[in-house]
């Protein structure tokens, strides 16, 4: 994409990205310090089924014992710097100052959610990703205790089950991921489950609700 001293450059704004996940495509940065976006559409796409996540034994036992408190939706912008920030789980970022204005701005309008996993008043982990009818966009995740992105990702599969949702897109499959279940799938096959899961409803709140 052109530079903002482009006068072509386009602006990008919430709608812009709504417009572009409905059609399959989503933007990335090289780097945090990269003004440009550019627009990804992989042959292959990541994604992790809703029933067919895998939770190693010690995964089961660690989700009954760890103590952490799981919540949703109470500090975006710490689980945005998490997530930007290199570290065990990456050597580099592609959150750029447009993707945490733009995904933050999301975020307020209610199209964007987090998954946060507390230790006292230390966020240790968590995930944030976007929401369009049964759809639930995965962008990124991060740990700083052992196990705390696996506890964060298990919670929202949890949460997209209650909700209704048909679709959880992660868009990549890395080793992480696939040792979770996630597997790719053709654009073409793609295309139509994205098209399926927009024509619903999920409510990414359901499981929060009694009886839920």
């Amino acid at each position: 994409m052109a530079r903002k001293s482009d006068p072509f450059a386009i602006e990008i704004t919430p709608e812009l990205i709504l417009r572009a996940y409905r059609a399959g495509i989503f933007p990335m940065a090289e780097d945090a310090e990269d003004t440009d976006l550019f627009w990804v559409s992989p042959e292959q796409r990541g994604i992790l089924p809703l029933d067919g996540l895998h939770i190693s034994k010690s995964l089961r036992k660690r989700l009954k014992t760890h103590g952490f408190a799981v919540r949703v939706d109470t500090d975006f912008e710490a689980v945005i710097e998490g997530c930007a920030t290199a570290g065990s789980e990456r050597d580099s970022t592609w959150i750029n100052a447009t993707i945490r204005r733009v995904y933050g701005e999301l975020f307020t309008r209610g199209y964007v959610h987090t998954v946060e996993v507390w230790d006292g008043s230390a966020l240790v982990g968590g995930l944030y990703g976007l929401s369009l009818g049964g759809a639930f966009f995965g962008e990124s995740m991060f740990h700083r205790a052992t196990d705390a992105s696996k506890i964060a990702l298990v919670h929202l599969v949890e949460r997209l089950r209650a909700g209704g949702y048909s679709l959880l897109d992660t868009q990549f499959v890395t080793p992480h991921l696939a040792s979770l279940g996630g597997i790719e799938v053709p654009r073409a096959e793609y295309e139509l489950m994205l098209a399926r899961a927009l024509a619903e409803r999920g409510d990414y709140f359901a499981f929060d609700r009694p009886g839920a």
